[in-house]
């Protein structure tokens, strides 16, 4: 694929272990100009976001990209992190080393301010977390929109969730940044768990980047035997929502038992360069904030004419969103694949 100018993108991220697939894919993509990364509490806390975020750029071999600390809670919310998930340090407890780079000196709302205004091409911003510095962003620097070509978030669900039936777990950690997300006035891609949990690497690929010398490609295998596909899901077929277990129970690379993996939140980059292999549908998005079983459910309009609710009550005015409903898995997979291997070699 021949690919223009490379695309300025910031990723606002809560590096557990598909954020770090996404980080991977983005610093080795020709196609993107990574030009920052701010972190936000979700997978784990915001320390422990900005520490692996500072370890997968130097195991991808980044330039001297800044990444900056934000918020450690939801606008409203406590806290609550997806150990269960991703492990205790957020990245699979794979005993990864320390990070000799730096955070810059600045908070992630004043690096996200400064990175899209200076930018001489408009910005694509992709949140791949929580949407808390994204919303404090919008409300304190709105002239940021401006600069803004558009948002392609990972988030929310027109389907079932994993944080609650309904609900996907970015939206669901924080309701009103999601909320203020919807009114930024910029063109918005919602990759939500109706795409993400279908892109799926085949377990010889897993496998095969797990016993790779390159450091890069082998934290994305080892990365992708942390989170196997969604049960009853297989390489390019749909599933529920994704289990994350080791691979198998040794942590072996080179055991039997590889799974297929999920690439979650790095098909949201997949989508930023090649935008043909993600369906969207233009269509009316919120956010539920009451308390109850709904509270963080993205309400996906997905009907063809107004029902009687809007006739009687009249119509609500409600963000137009590209949601994404159908992707293809095996053009995506190629492209992590070929970005994540080519990229190590220089």
């Amino acid at each position: 694929m021949t690919y223009g100018p490379p695309i300025p993108v910031i990723i606002d991220c809560d590096t557990g272990v598909d954020d770090a697939l996404a980080l991977l894919f983005a610093v080795r993509h020709p196609g993107i100009d990574l030009r920052a990364v701010t972190c936000v509490a979700g997978n784990t806390d915001v320390d422990g976001v900005v520490r692996n975020t500072l370890t997968v750029l130097e195991t991808a071999g980044a330039p001297d990209v800044p990444v900056a600390r934000g918020a450690e809670r939801p606008l409203i919310e406590a806290p609550r992190s997806a150990s269960h998930v991703h492990g205790h340090d957020g990245m699979g407890d794979l005993g990864l080393p320390a990070p000799r780079r730096t955070p810059a000196d600045v908070d992630a709302v004043t690096l996200l301010h400064r990175e899209i205004l200076a930018s001489p091409r408009p910005v694509t911003l992709v949140p791949t977390a929580p949407l808390t510095n994204i919303a404090l962003l919008l409300r304190t620097h709105p002239e940021v929109t401006r600069n803004i070509e558009r948002i392609v978030f990972m988030g929310g669900a027109a389907g079932a969730g994993n944080a609650t039936p309904v609900a996907e777990f970015n939206v669901w950690h924080d309701p009103e940044a999601a909320a203020i997300l919807l009114t930024a006035g910029v063109p918005l891609t919602m990759y939500g768990l109706d795409v993400f949990n279908r892109v799926v690497v085949p377990a010889a690929e897993v496998h095969r980047l797990r016993t790779s010398t390159e450091p890069g490609a082998r934290l994305a295998g080892d990365l992708l035997a942390h989170r196997p596909a969604a049960p009853g899901t297989t390489a390019g077929g749909t599933g529920g929502t994704a289990v994350h277990a080791p691979a198998d129970g040794t942590g072996d690379p080179d055991g039997p038992d590889e799974a297929a993996g999920g690439l979650g939140d790095a098909g949201a980059l997949c989508a930023v360069v090649d935008p043909r292999g993600l369906t969207t549908y233009r269509l009316p998005v919120e956010v539920s904030l009451a308390p109850g079983p709904a509270r963080g459910q993205t309400v996906v309009d997905r009907r063809s004419r107004i029902g009687e609710a809007e006739l009687h009550e009249g119509t609500r005015e409600q963000a137009l969103v590209d949601v994404g409903l159908e992707v293809d898995v095996p053009r995506y997979v190629k492209l992590y694949l070929e970005t994540v291997e080519a990229g190590g070699t220089g």
